[in-house]
C-alpha cells in the first residue's frame, strides 16, 4: 500500500488562512444560526435555574470547605 503525499497545493494552502474575509465569516455564522435548534423558553428557564442551584451548592461546599481547613491551619499553627 503506497503512502499518499500531499498535493503541492495542499502544501501551499495548509496554513493559508481562509479566502474570503470579514464579511464571508458573518454570512457563514448567520446560517449556522439558522440551522441551529434553540430551546424553549421553559427549557432555558429550567436550565437557568439548574445552573445556579449548582452553582450556589458548590458554592457553599467549597466554602465550608475552605473554611474547615482554615481552622485547621489556625489549630495546627496554633493562632
Amino acid at each position: 500500500m503506497a503512502s499518499r503525499q500531499p498535493t503541492q497545493r495542499a502544501i501551499r494552502t495548509a496554513g493559508a488562512a481562509p479566502r474570503g474575509g470579514v464579511f464571508r465569516f458573518f454570512i457563514e455564522v448567520i446560517a449556522e444560526l439558522r440551522r441551529t435548534t434553540w430551546p424553549t423558553r421553559q427549557e432555558a428557564t429550567r436550565l437557568s435555574i439548574l445552573v445556579l442551584i449548582v452553582s450556589a451548592f458548590f458554592g457553599v461546599f467549597l466554602g465550608a470547605i475552605d473554611y474547615g481547613f482554615g481552622q485547621l491551619s489556625k489549630f495546627l499553627i496554633g493562632g
